[in-house]
Formats: structure tokens, C-alpha cells, sequence
């Protein structure tokens, strides 16, 4: 959508080829010094934008941006991460975005949003807590 609305070309970055036809990761014309913003849905940790970065470098163009809709904001090393491999992270909205609008539309009781916060806070440490054997 964003491509059409600003009449660029599109192109695909793949996670890995798809093991037939070409094998490429990339569908579409993608030129040496061409600039190329990564837009996709979410990101959580990064790291899935970084490989499609580097796959969108190997083909001699720049990335240096990455739009999505929607990033977790649950890890704060991703944004360093992604700063330190030269991209800029922009987003619409962040799960404490919802979180926000959860308690503010009354929508839920207190107990879940504060589980919810502790979650956000700190995801890791909170999946270890619930783990069920």
C-alpha cells in the first residue's frame, strides 16, 4: 500500500529462497545505489529485520530505515541494535500504546492490566515466572 500510494516500486525481501525458481531472496528490481525503506508489519526484537537488511545491502542498495505498524517496545535493546547496524526504527504504536488505552477505556479489570504491565516491564523475567511444567 504505501509503494502504490507513493506511485515507487515494491519489491520483496524473502526470509530465505524459496528453493526453487530463481532462489532469490529478493522479487523485484532492486539497483546498486538505489535507497530502500524496509516496511513491514511489526517487529519485536529486530532481528528479522536485520537479516533483510543485510539481504537489501547485498544487492549494492542502501537501507538505512525501517517502518512498521506495530513494535512490541518490550525489548529495549532493540532499537541500539538496530541503530548499531545503521537503521532507524519508526512505528506507529507500541503494546504499552494499548496498554494506555486499555486502562483508559475501562475496558478491563486492574488485575489483568497490571499482569499486563508486569508482562511489558519485563517479559523475560515474567515467562520464567509463568512457565507451567
Amino acid at each position: 500500500m504505501v509503494a502504490e500510494r507513493l506511485a515507487l516500486p515494491m519489491t520483496y525481501v524473502r526470509k530465505k529462497p524459496k528453493g526453487y525458481g530463481r532462489n532469490a531472496r529478493i522479487e523485484g528490481a532492486m539497483t546498486e545505489g538505489q535507497r530502500v525503506l524496509l516496511v513491514e508489519d511489526l517487529t519485536t526484537d529486530g532481528g528479522s529485520k536485520l537479516s533483510f537488511v543485510d539481504a537489501i545491502r547485498d544487492t549494492g542498495a542502501t537501507c538505512a530505515h525501517t517502518a512498521v505498524i506495530f513494535y512490541y517496545g518490550i525489548f529495549p535493546e532493540t532499537v541500539k541494535t538496530l541503530a548499531d547496524h545503521g537503521v532507524a526504527l519508526h512505528f506507529l504504536c507500541t503494546w504499552w500504546d494499548v496498554l494506555a488505552e486499555a486502562r483508559e477505556s475501562g475496558a478491563f479489570d486492574a488485575g489483568t492490566l497490571n499482569e499486563v504491565e508486569t508482562f511489558l516491564t519485563s517479559p523475560r523475567a515474567w515467562q520464567e515466572a509463568n512457565r507451567k511444567e
